[in-house]
């Protein structure tokens, strides 16, 4: 058995008087690439616990003390090691007591003994292995989703969204998130949900507008096997999924009426029964709602449920549009093109004054994406160092509005850009290479590719 990358990271003591006995563990253990320190007496691994062995292999019958007592010493000075105890008797009340007292487990020497014990490092090791992935998973989580830290502002209305966010996240409340496409909602939804205490569970994301009228309910709710025409399978939905952690529903207004009514049942009872089933499976699952519509309007207009509208209402947050956060719009853009230069390996990017000025007084109808789109198309199309007003494609001052609909990879964005030259110049390639200050060979190549 290895440890991570063929490192001795993993320290074990043995601790018995039989030198060869010691002699053949140790050798085991070493070929198995942990690190092992021998020991014949109980005051010797105790005078050594600074060492911060991981396993402790304990005689039970030492010259100097029993193992009931080193055990009991080594749970009050260093409770986190496993400690197995090994003895010459199969004494059963005796491996009882021990593992009353703390040991992980009790063998007795036998001709299988070796065998055994190396099942249970295995097992100790492994688990110690995926407790330390979930604690560094936990804290990568945590500072990945400081919400301050995450979401990008400084404006007044982005600190009142923190103050928001905070308060949500404190409490079991169901959130509703109302704001112009592109202003973050989904991000301001993980925001919340991992800073809660329902962050080490699910956080399962459903754009309800996404998903096919006929597929919607089955994918809420899950189905059995033979539920309709196609259903092969038992398949658990997305409530199921997000049991004990959060739902995040965006685009909740295009959700039909007929849905709504279920929607709010389940909400209301806290079950569902899955399509094709009998089963009542109980939930605990916290809603999260987003939309970009007026909800309200569509109430009065009968095409959402008052009452189901009331249900998610709980603490309304409302993003401010791009537009309406004034510098924040440079804090986004320095951001986004730091960000884009280092995995794209540019050299760093930065905006001129003139950007500036048209980015502060630019209306952003798409946003925060939208900036992020243009900023990165700007990183690629600047041959400088420089950002000028030209390299920055806002809609209604260049036609490129479809570069901007994605985001792309590096390549892609140059083709791209390729291609928009070809178009705009009737194919012309020697006058696209000079537009583009490239070499033909260059568009050649493309296109020759593309055709492949």
């Amino acid at each position: 058995m290895k440890t991570p990358n063929g490192k001795s990271v993993y320290r074990i003591f043995i601790v018995e008087d039989n030198e060869l006995y010691a002699k053949v563990l140790r050798k085991q253990l070493e070929v198995e690439n942990f690190n092992v320190n021998v020991f014949t007496t109980g005051i010797d691994c105790l005078n050594n616990l600074d060492k911060s062995p991981d396993i402790i292999l304990l005689d039970y019958t030492l010259p100097d003390m029993n193992g009931d007592a080193v055990l009991k010493e080594i749970k009050i000075r260093k409770p986190q090691i496993h400690v197995i105890i090994i003895s010459g008797q199969n004494d059963i009340s005796t491996a009882v007591e021990l593992l009353k007292s703390g040991a992980y487990d009790y063998l007795a020497k036998g001709p299988d003994t070796r065998e055994k014990l190396s099942r249970t490092i295995y097992n100790i090791y492994h688990a110690d292995q995926l407790r330390i992935e979930n604690e560094t998973l936990k804290e990568a989580v945590r500072q990945k989703y400081d919400f301050r830290k995450l979401i990008k502002g400084n404006s007044q209305e982005m600190e009142r969204i923190f103050e928001l966010m905070e308060k949500a996240a404190s409490t079991n409340i169901s959130v509703s998130i109302a704001g112009e496409t592109g202003t973050g909602k989904e991000l301001v939804a993980k925001g919340i949900h991992y800073n809660s205490k329902r962050k080490t569970k699910p956080f399962v994301a459903v754009n309800v507008s996404a998903i096919p009228e006929g597929l919607i309910e089955a994918e809420l709710f899950g189905h059995e096997k033979g539920a309709f025409t196609g259903a092969e399978f038992r398949k658990t939905g997305k409530f199921e999924q997000a049991n004990g952690g959060t739902l995040f529903l965006d685009e909740i207004a295009d959700l039909d009426l007929h849905l709504q009514t279920k929607l709010l049942r389940v909400i209301q009872e806290r079950e569902l029964i899955r399509l094709g089933g009998s089963q009542t499976i109980p939930l605990d699952v916290r809603i999260l709602t987003a939309t970009h519509k007026d909800l309200q309007l569509l109430v009065g207009e009968g095409k959402f449920r008052q009452d189901l509208y009331y249900r998610l209402l709980g603490l309304p947050i409302v993003l401010p549009p791009l537009r309406a956060r004034g510098h924040d719009v440079l804090l986004l853009a320095k951001f986004f093109i730091d960000e884009f230069c280092r995995e794209n390996n540019l050299s760093q990017k930065v905006l001129s004054e003139k950007s500036i000025d048209l980015l502060l007084s630019y209306p952003f109808p798409g946003n925060i994406r939208e900036l992020k789109a243009i900023v990165e198309l700007a990183c690629v199309m600047s041959p400088e160092r420089i950002i000028e007003p030209e390299h920055l494609n806002l809609i209604g001052k260049d036609k490129v509005t479809h570069l901007l609909a994605n985001e792309k990879t590096l390549n892609e964005y140059t083709e791209d850009i390729i291609y928009h030259f070809l178009r705009k110049y009737n194919h012309n390639v020697k006058v696209v290479a000079d537009k583009l200050n490239i070499g033909k060979s260059t568009i050649y190549r493309m296109l020759q590719s593309n055709q492949n």
